[in-house]
């Protein structure tokens, strides 16, 4: 029987809004009562235009904000910071990877401190272990000992999406949640770190939460998708199966809305382009 990681039961989200110098305050619901889980070494992905809910989902799992309702479970543990402090191990079980490689590095320091830090804060490693650790990440993530030393500007955005993963695995987690982390990449970039991705996952047994607006890279990672729209699941299933016959009227209109960037859909669209400039179109 294969091991859930991750589960949410009935998950709310409300925030107050407040209503300026005559209005009054009103409550909206970001989240309205979503169920997910995911097994262990494979990968969610939560889908759907902006404001949809997905990434609220993702903050919750990892305990960056508190859901207002409902069950939250990580291996077998549940969690709401509203109620109880989570503990420095589950903390460490799961960890994110934000858009913004920049944005979630200190440019002020070196990458080798980088990669140290959370083992420095969780562990009671060595000053040789914590470095033996953060250049075997290094290597795994496709750089090398000579990056250890330098500062974050002095890498291409690919490169510090590199680092970002190798931070959030340096503690050994147990759940990945990867909220659009290759939508700032040039498309080359971005094939590489979803390999990169894959490889890890596969080396790692890893689980992974992929949030994402983006059809052809959901397609490419996931085994499980979940459609979100205005809070609410609509439409969950199998990655092949929601592709090929999606049930729900708005994951039909985003997956028509989506451009296909397969070699044949692509051949179609020069060959339309080039009969319409061919009539004089």
């Amino acid at each position: 029987m294969s091991e859930i990681v991750a589960e949410g039961k009935n998950i709310v989200r409300d925030y107050i809004v407040p209503g300026g110098m005559f209005g009054k305050a009103r409550t909206v619901r970001a989240l309205k009562g979503v169920d997910f889980s995911v097994e262990r070494g494979k990968t969610l992905a939560l889908v759907g235009e902006s404001g949809c809910g997905k990434s609220t989902l993702a903050r919750i799992i990892t305990m960056i904000d508190a859901q207002t309702d409902g069950n939250l479970t990580i291996e077998g543990q549940k969690i709401n910071i509203t109620k109880h402090r989570p503990t420095a191990d589950q903390r460490r079980k799961v960890q994110i990877v934000f858009q913004n490689p920049y944005g979630s590095l200190n440019p002020r320091q070196k990458i080798g401190d980088v990669l140290m830090e959370p083992l420095l804060l969780n562990t009671d490693d060595t000053a040789n272990d914590r470095r033996d650790k953060a250049h075997d990440l290094l290597k795994k993530v496709g750089l090398g000992p000579e990056h250890f030393e330098r500062y974050p500007h002095m890498f291409s955005g690919g490169q510090r999406q590199r680092i970002a993963i190798a931070r959030a695995l340096i503690l050994n987690p147990s759940l990945l949640v990867l909220d659009e982390p290759v939508s700032a990449l040039d498309l080359s970039v971005q094939a590489q770190i979803l390999n990169l991705l894959s490889d890890l996952q596969d080396e790692f047994d890893l689980t992974y939460i992929f949030v994402s607006h983006d059809l052809s890279v959901v397609k490419y990672i996931c085994d499980e998708i979940m459609v979100m729209y205005f809070g609410e699941v609509v439409e969950r299933g199998e990655r092949d199966q929601v592709f090929s016959d999606p049930q729900h009227e708005y994951t039909q209109t985003l997956f028509k809305a989506t451009p296909r960037a397969d070699v044949e859909h692509i051949r179609a669209r020069l060959a339309a382009k080039q009969a319409k400039l061919a009539a004089g179109g």
